[in-house]
Parts: C-alpha cells; structure tokens; sequence
C-alpha cells in the first residue's frame, strides 16, 4: 500500500494571517485541498494521513467531503517541529499499516505538487530504497555569518535544493525516528537531513520549480499565478 503523509499543522507565523496558511482559500478553494486534490487523483496513492492542527480537524474533514477526498482515511495532530508531527503521523500509520508499506511524506502547503513528479518519485522508491523531490540551484550563493561581507563562495553546480516529497517505507521511518531518540541527534528539520544524519544512502529525483512551498504572502501571489496558467493548454500541473 501506497500512503500519502502531508503535513499540515503550523501556524503561519511568517504569513500572519488570522487563520493558518494551509486554510486560506485561494481562488475559492482552501490551500490544503489543492494538495490533497493532487493525491486523490493519482493512482498509485491508495491513502491519505494528513497531520493537522489542532482544532482544525473537523474543518479539514469537512472540507475534504465537500472535495470528494475519499483517500483521506486519518488525521493527526501535530507535535512541536516538523520532525514531531512526522513521527506522530508515523506512530498512527503504525496501527494500521504494514512494514513495508511506501510513505510519501510531503508538505501541505505545497500545493502544485504533480502527478509526474508522484510518478517518478514512485520510480525511484522502486528501484532504490528511498526517494527526495529536488531542483538544481541556479543562482550565486555566498556563505556569510554576517549578511554584510559573505567570505565564501559555494559552486552552484554542487548544491541540490530538496523539495518534498520524500519516500520512504513505513519500517525505514520508523526506525530512523527511533533513532533520533537513542542516538540524542537533535531533531532534523526533514526526513532528507534525518537518513543523512543516520549513515544512510539517498536518492534524488527531479521536481520542479512551479512545486513551491506556500510560506509568505509573496508565494501566495505565485501560487494564484500558476494556477492562471494552468487554465492554458500548454501547462501541465
């Protein structure tokens, strides 16, 4: 079995609206559905957990019956980091999932995320173990501690920008956040840097630029955009 982990239970510090960002309707649609949307349609996702905030179970429950959502079987609190509210998806899928089950963990708020990127992610779970969405850096990057005279230069042709989603099976999850607990690793901020951490290989595959991660005003701004676009023939979500 196939299952889709999306996280969405922050608060939306950064985009300091009244109500979280994966809520806000866009284009008369709540953020989160776009995503969920997105998993609903493709055919190789048999189940949806979505780690939710508290107190906004029943809207997102509710909002995914108005959405006819009928993969979404499970919904979860959040804990305190990203890293927490993973592990408490995981321990729910614990009870009712096999070991081997494939888990496509990815964030809410990443909305235009595509039914090829899903695809090759799948592709690359099959053949190696583990799967992370990532896009080349194109621009100059400086390292600085300062912001005022940045002291080195990274090449961009070595520099991979991850992206969600990451793929992993239910046992390997498990196992690496069990880990984080022996071990005392600090708590990484993506299941990605958590397999580093751990020793472990990992594998990228190619996702894209238009699957942005709703987490300023100005992002929401290029998400209506995009979703513009999408109305012409020549995009493909």
């Amino acid at each position: 079995m196939t299952i889709a982990l999306l996280t969405a239970s922050g608060i939306s510090e950064r985009i300091k609206q009244d109500i979280p960002k994966q809520f806000i309707n866009i284009e008369d649609k709540p953020l989160i559905m776009y995503t969920l949307e997105a998993f609903e349609q493709h055919p190789s996702v048999d189940a949806i957990l979505v780690v939710c905030l508290d107190g906004w179970h029943d809207i997102l429950k509710a909002y995914s019956k108005q959405y006819n959502i009928s993969k979404l079987k499970w919904v979860v609190s959040g804990g305190d980091s990203n890293h927490a509210s993973i592990h408490n998806g995981l321990i729910e899928l614990k009870k009712h999932c096999n070991s081997t089950d494939i888990i496509i963990i990815h964030d809410g708020n990443r909305p235009m995320i595509s039914q090829d990127i899903i695809s090759d992610g799948l592709f690359t779970f099959s053949k190696y173990g583990s799967a992370i969405a990532y896009v080349p850096c194109t621009e100059v990057v400086f390292k600085s501690e300062t912001k005022k005279n940045p002291y080195e230069e990274i090449p961009r042709e070595h520099l991979l920008r991850t992206q969600t989603p990451h793929i992993f099976s239910l046992e390997k999850l498990l196992w690496a956040h069990d880990e984080v607990e022996k071990r005392k690793i600090k708590q990484p901020s993506a299941a990605c840097s958590l397999m580093k951490s751990l020793g472990e290989n990992i594998f990228f595959f190619n996702g894209s630029e238009k699957n942005i991660k709703i987490t300023t005003l100005d992002d929401i701004d290029i998400f209506r955009a995009l979703l513009n676009l999408s109305e012409r023939k020549d995009f493909k979500r």
